[in-house]
């Protein structure tokens, strides 16, 4: 399978070069990686057209965007720069973050999965942060879910997502529009992804109500809006999270912004939302 790998890159000097080698060491290789080098001030340039002069599938592009490290539509916007420097030949297209190291078998493991299942649209592994030496699960979100760092899709599943959504949540629409379309997703536990940065590290303070925001776009509703604010800030451990992300989608609602997604979509997300809480709670079977 074709691997097209689009990394975008702000002031990643730090991290950028063990991520390259990461995927220069894997055992099946990716066709084509494009860097985007998202305006950054440091030499994650120079870092990565080194490599390239010695990897030519590797190359770089340069997008001008804000300085302000924002979630959402800053890494969405400088993805799609690399993206569309690609051609349209690729099996899967991969987002992923410029901070991560691959274990060696990583790509061939998730092309196993996908042709062992016609239906799977994204697979990836989990993410492991180091704390006191030892790595350990980055435990921010369900173990089900795909992390923003290792989106890998299925051409056609990405295509019938119509991509990714310029806006905070993006990483989990994706998956909502996966399943309205019918595709599959898949964690592998096996495949340990060290993240370099712990998620939110550098976040700009103005980030903090884009949570409140993407629920509302996403049409979750208030009540579903607020038990997943509940939710996010509990596995955070930053209970003040719930008041923030609350206060940007009654401020969302009040500005009336726009809908990500149609209100056919809406609906199948709410009711596939509903149905997994009552089925933790053991309402359904």
């Amino acid at each position: 399978m074709k691997f097209y790998i689009v990394i975008p890159a702000h002031n990643e000097e730090d991290n950028i070069s063990r991520t390259l080698q990461s995927l220069i060491k894997q055992t099946l290789q990716p066709t084509k990686v494009v860097v985007v080098d998202d305006n950054s001030t440091d030499s994650t340039a120079s870092l990565v057209n080194k490599i390239a002069k010695e990897n030519p599938w590797i190359s770089l592009v340069s997008n001008t965007s804000s300085e302000a490290h924002l979630p959402g539509s800053k890494i969405i916007n400088a993805f799609y720069k690399g993206y569309d420097s690609l051609d349209f030949e690729y099996d899967v297209i991969c987002k992923y973050d410029a901070d991560v190291v691959f274990p060696e078998n990583y790509l061939e493991t998730i092309t196993n999965h996908y042709r062992n299942n016609s239906k799977l649209g994204m697979v990836a592994g989990h993410c492991y942060i180091e704390k006191n030496g030892k790595w350990q699960l980055e435990n921010l979100t369900s173990k089900e879910h795909i992390r923003g760092p290792l989106k890998a899709y299925r051409k056609a599943c990405f295509v019938d997502i119509g991509g990714l959504k310029k806006s905070m949540g993006w990483d989990t629409i994706d998956e909502l529009l996966a399943l309205y379309y019918t595709w599959e997703f898949k964690t592998d536990e096996s495949l340990h992804v060290k993240h370099l940065k712990p998620t939110g590290l550098k976040y700009n303070p103005k980030a903090k109500y884009l949570q409140g925001t993407a629920l509302y776009k996403m049409r979750y509703g208030f009540v579903l809006a607020f038990l997943s604010a509940l939710k996010l800030a509990f596995k955070k451990r930053r209970l003040r999270l719930f008041w923030d992300y609350l206060v940007g989608y009654i401020k969302a609602l009040k500005n009336q912004e726009n809908f990500l997604i149609s209100s056919d979509q809406g609906a199948f997300i709410r009711a596939y939302r509903w149905k997994n809480i009552k089925r933790k709670f053991k309402i359904l079977p």
